[in-house]
């Protein structure tokens, strides 16, 4: 689960990913929220703060590996150094970026150049500086509404700025208000507990993590695990595995009957145990 600022509720993984989803089409939509966008790609399949996407540099990025190695001196702590693998959505992303920048600088983008370049969109963009952010864009891009009248999307206002539509939307609030760029990464990490990676795997693409949020974390992956275990219950489904009728009862004999032996002269007798085919205790008379 992933927490707003300032708010006490929580929003559910299934809430988030339709948000999520939502919040990447708006973005598809709007030229000024690219860099926004394709950040957000990024931080949803990598982990990556936002100082560590904007610290990166294409030497960093590995395309014949298929890589992202993340360096000290964009990251948190010394733990924060790592080489992350490249899913299929953020292959993509970073395959868009480097086309843009192709676009932009008339050429192949040099080692020393940064993924996110200082002053995109303006007259002399920088791509030896890196970018200041994408905090208007991406205020933006979360305090969107909806109009239910005529579906278009606007900014927060008394009424639709369409001029053939007017709905009222004084009562309409974006489903992303406070919605932080940081809690992508809180949203991937739990992801990850989810799907029952190990502590140690998450620290390998994640970096550093707490021991107060590897706990949420773990907290996170044992509700998985009570999920998928219920579904195995009598209450979730026709079948169950309950072993009050589905096993067969052992038998118990009284101790003095189990082992016996005596000798003595020509009628001797000999009582053996043994188990047949289903695991029951059964005895032998020999005389």
């Amino acid at each position: 689960m992933v927490r707003h600022r300032g708010r006490s509720r929580t929003c559910k993984p299934t809430h988030f990913n339709f948000s999520c989803i939502r919040l990447l089409r708006v973005a598809a939509t709007k030229p000024e929220c690219q860099n926004a966008r394709l950040a957000a790609l990024i931080a949803l399949n990598t982990t990556m703060r936002a100082g560590e996407i904007r610290g990166l540099r294409w030497q960093f990025v590995d395309l014949i590996e298929r890589t992202i190695t993340v360096r000290r001196d964009t990251t948190k702590t010394d733990a924060g150094e790592r080489v992350i693998p490249l899913n299929p959505d953020a292959w993509a992303g970073i395959l868009e970026l480097r086309n843009r920048a192709t676009l932009l600088f008339g050429g192949d983008p040099q080692p020393d150049w940064y993924v996110f370049p200082h002053a995109e969109g303006f007259t002399r963009p920088d791509p030896t500086k890196q970018m200041s952010g994408w905090r208007t864009a991406w205020r933006n891009l979360t305090r969107a509404i909806e109009c239910p009248a005529c579906a278009q999307l606007q900014q927060p206002a008394e009424t639709c700025r369409n001029e053939a539509c007017k709905t009222d939307l004084r009562g309409i609030k974006s489903v992303l208000a406070g919605l932080r760029f940081h809690d992508l990464r809180h949203h991937a990490i739990t992801e990850l507990a989810e799907s029952q990676a190990n502590d140690s795997i998450i620290r390998e693409i994640a970096g550093h993590v707490s021991s107060r949020m590897l706990a949420h974390y773990s907290h996170a992956r044992m509700e998985t695990k009570r999920r998928v275990l219920n579904a195995l219950s009598s209450g979730s489904s026709g079948s169950s595995y309950g072993t009050k009728s589905d096993t067969n009862p052992v038998k118990h004999f009284p101790a003095d009957r189990q082992v016996v032996e005596k000798t003595g002269g020509a009628d001797g007798i000999r009582i053996h145990q043994r188990y047949g085919n289903k695991g029951v205790l059964r005895s032998t008379l020999a005389v």
